[in-house]
């Protein structure tokens, strides 16, 4: 794996952790002989790419601009999905519904959004982090797929400015005919020239600051030893953001197993409890999507803490601009799977309220909303907030607060 290194004298291990805290001098020694090495390897380089500029430049202050799923697409249909093809069924009835709505969405409410982002953007701001699904895919066709990535890395980067754009892997990403295989090849090529370091596969890591970013692909089976490996690479990181497609703590929605090893076999069980707790040992902070919600959680257990936020940009019809709370409190997480009486194939959903309940007693906080923006993560000595700005408001719509 590669990681970027940074210099010693932009670390600041002052941050007051919660008394369960893991970190010890060995930790905070092992990440600094981690950035002293990086030196001379940044001090060979004739060139740094802009993150690696940024990073050098002795603050441990910045911003990063985040968007949730944003599925681009447009109209008509046939620019991207004319070649798509599905046996007829709920699914099919699914696909094509979303190959309407999404393009209705980038004829107008989709550029406005990334306009909003891009305002965003300052002199503290490091990059921009999107947290997957960056097309709706289903394109039938391997060299349309990579065309439509392309298009959509164009549109980002041109409207977004010269900051790095950094991507997960959601799982539209790679949906489709070739789609897998294009995208591990492209974005490879395209994360690498974004974070100025070589990057393989879709399960990497780097760092910012004296804080770890860990970035997981949960469309395939974790890569538990991978996991574990940049891990002990980044301990005695100020902070260890997870970034992932899919939420480590389970979403309120029909398809709560849709989370990083969330099927319910006991090798997944044993996999999500291992990590959970390898994740709250570390005070992680989990940026994630998919699920289409502005949703937010902190739970503490395990002998630790996860703080999670869900991000959505998919400004699917007008009202998604309006921040409004439907679901809030502890007690009320799992309450509105509870309403749902069929999925989209129809059947009604599983009991899932002792996945739920494993959750609930840690919960210190927790709150719904079908709002959908852009987002502002704010890092300092003091405080870890992000900004959430519900469709193009000029206004911060709420702040929530991680550290």
């Amino acid at each position: 794996m590669f990681n970027f290194k940074i210099s010693p004298k932009c670390l600041n291990f002052g941050m007051a952790y919660p008394p369960q805290t893991p970190y010890s001098e060995m930790d905070r020694r092992h990440f600094l002989q981690i950035s002293s090495a990086g030196l001379l390897e940044l001090a060979l380089s004739s060139q740094l790419s802009p993150l690696e500029a940024k990073r050098l430049s002795g603050k441990n202050k910045y911003s990063i601009v985040i968007l949730g799923d944003t599925h681009y697409d447009t109209e008509p249909v046939s620019v991207y999905h004319e070649k798509f093809s599905w046996p007829e069924g709920w699914q099919s009835r699914v696909r094509r519904g979303e190959f309407a709505r999404y393009g209705e969405m980038w004829r107008d409410r989709g550029p406005r959004l990334i306009r909003r982002a891009a305002r965003l953007i300052d002199k503290d701001t490091a990059m921009v982090l999107h947290m997957g699904d960056l097309v709706q895919g289903d394109c039938g066709d391997a060299g349309v797929h990579r065309q439509m990535l392309d298009n959509a890395m164009h549109l980002m980067k041109t409207t977004l400015g010269g900051v790095p754009f950094v991507t997960v892997c959601g799982n539209h990403d790679i949906r489709g005919v070739g789609a897998r295989e294009v995208y591990d090849e492209y974005m490879s090529k395209r994360m690498s020239q974004e974070l100025g370091k070589k990057i393989e596969g879709t399960d990497f890591y780097y760092t910012l600051g004296d804080d770890a970013y860990i970035v997981l692909d949960f469309n395939h089976r974790p890569k538990d030893a991978l996991i574990e490996q940049m891990l002990r690479e980044t301990e005695g990181a100020r902070h260890t953001f997870i970034i992932s497609h899919g939420p480590v703590i389970p979403a309120d929605t029909g398809h709560c197993r849709w989370c990083f090893y969330g099927e319910d076999t006991p090798e997944y069980n044993e996999g999500r409890r291992h990590f959970r707790a390898e994740f709250a040992k570390r005070q992680a902070i989990v940026l994630c999507g998919h699920v289409h919600t502005t949703e937010f959680f902190d739970w503490w257990g395990d002998d630790g803490r996860i703080t999670q936020l869900i991000m959505s940009s998919v400004w699917i019809d007008p009202s998604r601009a309006n921040y409004v709370v439907d679901e809030e409190g502890p007690s009320n997480f799992g309450g509105l799977r509870k309403q749902i009486k069929k999925l989209r194939n129809g059947q009604p959903p599983k009991d899932e309220s002792a996945f739920y309940a494993e959750y609930q007693p840690g919960l210190r906080a927790y709150s719904h909303s079908l709002a959908a923006g852009s987002y502002k993560l704010n890092v300092s000595p003091k405080h870890v907030t992000i900004d959430f700005y519900a469709g193009d408001s000029e206004d911060i719509s709420h702040t929530f607060v991680l550290r």
